[in-house]
């Protein structure tokens, strides 16, 4: 037992992380009532809540660096317990913006990279290979456990408590993290500014364009934010179009800088080399996929079935039940399978049920999501989730040295949270774009008085916003419309969030379907398998023996940081 102590406090710590995405989304109409706020607030803050993450996770790799691993474990979790009970104690949105979606944020930066350089300091061998595995079946039992969790807590006590639990949680991690070896020592490490301030800009430009598109527009202007009553949209052209660009384009010089300070032997803020390594480049891009899918996922059918279905938050956790078994159970069976399949093998196989659990759940939808099928198809986007998270952990911090854990462990963070901010942002802005668009067509073709099309049409210029349908023909008699006319549309509003379901549901199949181009590089060798049993990969329980075709452009170039003032 006490060989595993130290999983269990990092797991603890990983699992709170985790945890909180998904009890957030479950949680959604009750937080909207409870702060007067919206859905659309709701979805910024969930995605900013991991974008923060993103955007600042090479520096808390860095910072554990300097730091040291262990004190820097304990300084996020500290800052993350401060958020928490800022959290859990707003009394708006704003201060549950600033306590969840940043200063969590900033201590989850400090906490995920020392995680993944933790575990390689404590354990080696197939020993490590197990502790990466048990980390990444933790993150996929929080995501499954985070919607009954949230559920029942909202339901008969507050979402409130779940943040105050946390608390609790991260000062237990605090005070038992003695036990936990840090054989690394601190390096006197200089942090280029520029670079930070490159980085985070360029993560947050892409994703709040992406974020503010069922709004602006995607390249044509909908509904540009105005000044002095003019509207702004430079050229003709949508703000999201110009935010993700300039987002592209501060990425594109972060990178350069990344390689002009290798250049002149000091210390970059990522070693951009590291993305030659095939095995983590592959094994980074399925994991910001995999997350991508899980956000989006997780965003969608909770605001369908509270918003149309007007279930409470345990109902909807239960709903999601079938997700969270199979994503629980997969990620063991995969874990097993390791003594018998490659990685790539398991990986594959994660992603083709993936697309298959999205079709069927496109193909499942009515008004009421109580088919059979519908619980089917979320059984098996458990289960390819679930055998995805038992292998990306292990793959990606194989991939490297030990020494280089702490940086690889960053980059992890970052397409972590990154995959979420974007699956959040992008699925949510569908499913609004479309709820907008296939509302307006539904208004546009019923049989409603010329004078009532007028006025919704008026009424609903700038979109649809998400409410519970079974309020709509109380806003319809309010603004003056006869009984009929309400409950006519109140049906077309109910029509077009099923149907705006069915494209999000789309859009995740194009996702899925996309993401496993990205499996190219995932090893095709079985663990602790013979050497040149299955080429084609890395073995994932030994990272320092990876094939030199893999590693040396990368480690040539990287050397020249090792002289002095370099990482």
């Amino acid at each position: 037992m006490k060989k595993w102590t130290v999983v269990l406090i990092l797991g603890s710590a990983q699992f709170v992380m985790v945890l909180d995405g998904t009890v957030m989304n479950v949680s959604i109409s009750t937080v909207v009532a409870d702060l007067d706020t919206t859905v659309t607030a709701m979805q910024a803050a969930i995605t900013f809540y991991t974008l923060t993450m993103a955007a600042f996770m090479l520096l808390g790799a860095k910072l554990g660096d300097v730091w040291g691993r262990r004190r820097a474990f304990v300084i996020g979790s500290i800052v993350y317990a401060i958020g928490s009970l800022t959290t859990a104690l707003s009394p708006n949105i704003e201060t549950l913006f600033i306590g969840w979606s940043i200063i969590e944020g900033l201590g989850a930066v400090l906490v995920i990279p020392a995680i993944a350089a933790l575990i390689a300091d404590n354990y080696t061998g197939s020993a490590r290979i197990t502790a990466y595995a048990t980390i990444g079946a933790v993150s996929g039992a929080a995501v499954a456990a985070g919607p009954l969790i949230g559920g029942f807590v909202t339901t008969y006590f507050s979402w409130r408590y779940v943040f105050v639990a946390e608390v609790v949680i991260m000062a237990i991690v605090v005070l038992f993290s003695r036990r936990v070896t840090d054989s690394t020592p601190p390096r006197k490490v200089r942090i280029d500014v520029l670079s930070v301030l490159l980085s985070a800009l360029g993560l947050v430009g892409v994703v709040f364009g992406m974020l503010q598109s069922k709004t602006w527009g995607w390249v044509t202007p909908l509904h540009s934010p105005e000044v002095n009553g003019v509207a702004i949209a430079p050229l003709g052209i949508s703000l999201t179009a110009w935010f993700m660009l300039a987002g592209a384009v501060l990425l594109y010089f972060f990178v350069r800088r990344q390689r002009e300070l290798v250049a002149k032997g000091l210390p970059p803020l990522v070693h951009v080399e590291m993305f030659g390594i095939r095995q983590l480049r592959s094994g980074l891009s399925v994991l910001g996929a995999q997350y991508a899918i899980t956000a989006g996922l997780f965003f969608m059918v909770p605001v369908y079935l509270q918003m149309t279905l007007g279930l409470d938050a345990l109902q909807t956790g239960i709903k999601i039940f079938p997700l969270s078994i199979a994503l629980i159970l997969f990620s063991i069976v995969g874990t097993r399978l390791s003594a018998r399949w490659s990685p790539r093998r398991i990986v594959r196989w994660g992603q083709a049920i993936l697309v298959l659990s999205a079709i069927v759940l496109l193909g499942s939808l009515d008004v009421d999501l109580k088919s059979w099928i519908f619980a089917t198809g979320m059984f098996c986007a458990g289960a390819g989730l679930g055998l995805l998270a038992s292998q990306l952990g292990n793959v990606n911090m194989s991939a490297v040295s030990s020494s280089e854990s702490s940086e690889a462990g960053g980059l992890q963070g970052v397409f972590q949270n990154l995959g979420s901010s974007l699956g959040t942002a992008l699925i949510g802005s569908v499913l609004i774009g479309a709820l907008a668009t296939s509302f307006a067509s539904g208004v546009a073709a019923s049989e409603l008085p010329s004078d009532v099309r007028a006025t919704v049409s008026q009424l609903t210029e700038g979109g649809v916003a998400i409410v519970p349908a079974s309020s709509v023909e109380g806003i319809a008699e309010n603004a003056g419309l006869s009984p009929a006319d309400a409950q006519t549309l109140t049906t077309i509003y109910s029509e077009s969030q099923i149907s705006s379901l069915r494209t999000s549901f789309f859009a995740l199949i194009v996702i899925a379907a996309f993401s496993m181009l990205f499996a190219r590089g995932i090893p095709n060798e079985v663990a602790g398998g013979k050497p040149g049993s299955k080429p084609g990969g890395t073995r994932s329980g030994e990272p320092e023996a990876k094939p030199e075709s893999q590693r040396a452009v990368p480690r040539r170039r990287r050397g020249r940081s090792s002289r002095p003032g370099g990482s």
